[in-house]
């Protein structure tokens, strides 16, 4: 009671940040998180564009420590068979055996984890500009941290294991399935299965879509996507079971970022981008 101070209301619909007002007028400085601006087309697309050539870059500079990433891989499959979750080889040779079903889970895991991930950015930034900067900074925190643990811990995926019996189903059905098998291996670090970015990424895009929208055929779609990779990176010996809890791991630590950076999870924040208020 009797307190001067105040805040000024930004006018309805106005997206411009109300700004806090003391004496005689005087605007004074407020502690509060970052705000979500309107996003430029021109600087994401460079920014998307450099910082995946980056990821790509980073990631396959890292050492291919072949005999520790073996060693790494034998210590996962022990784990996971005292854990009872063992039976990613069953499944691997289960998929192999129906060619159509393999071919078709070789190019899902070639391909799709960049078109929907660069599907669901355009999605935000067309439709929910507001959330686009946080959703953004979730998944390159997401993935910067999953280099550290490529860096940290070199693991071979399942088709590499020595002794393991997994089919490597790229060069048993000779398609183009991965980067890291094949006519391509040479290009891409061989011994970065942990943690697992199909899975960090397509739980992104499923959680990033889920929460987002009221379709009903597109929460369908984006609560299947992440089981759906979960299965194909599995079937095609080129992760454990525990590289897809890495992934999740990974997205744990970019939504904690992107909550502290902004004070909110992205779902959370204004639909429409804000403006900052004109002096």
């Amino acid at each position: 009671m009797g307190d001067t101070s105040g805040m000024r209301p930004a006018g309805p619909g106005t997206g411009v940040l109300p700004r806090p007002v003391g004496d005689a007028g005087r605007r004074v400085p407020v502690a509060r998180p970052r705000a979500p601006r309107r996003p430029r087309l021109w600087f994401e697309v460079l920014l998307i564009g450099v910082s995946y050539w980056a990821y790509a870059l980073i990631r396959n500079a890292v050492p291919e420590q072949r005999a520790e990433a073996l060693r790494n891989a034998d210590r996962v499959w022990h784990t996971e068979h005292r854990l009872g979750i063992a039976v990613e080889r069953s499944v691997n040779h289960v998929a192999d055996s129906v060619n159509w079903l393999i071919v078709g889970m070789n190019y899902y895991y070639a391909t799709l984890h960049f078109v929907a991930t660069v599907g669901v950015l355009v999605w935000l930034y067309r439709s929910h500009p507001g959330r686009y900067a946080a959703a953004r900074l979730t998944l390159f925190a997401t993935t910067g941290v999953a280099l550290l643990g490529y860096h940290l811990y070199p693991l071979a995926p399942p088709r590499l294991m020595t002794g393991g019996h997994f089919v490597d189903t790229v060069q048993a059905h000779r398609t183009w399935g991965s980067m890291a098998s094949g006519d391509l291996k040479h290009m891409s670090n061989q011994y970065a299965a942990m943690p697992s970015m199909h899975i960090g990424w397509s739980l992104w895009c499923g959680l990033t879509v889920l929460t987002l929208t009221t379709i009903p055929w597109a929460r369908v779609l984006a609560a299947l996507y992440p089981a759906a990779t979960l299965l194909v990176v599995v079937a095609t010996a080129n992760h454990f079971w525990l590289d897809a809890v890495g992934g999740a791991l990974c997205l744990a630590f970019g939504l904690t970022v992107a909550r502290t950076w902004y004070g909110a999870l992205p779902q959370a924040l204004p639909r429409a981008a804000l403006r900052p208020a004109r002096a």
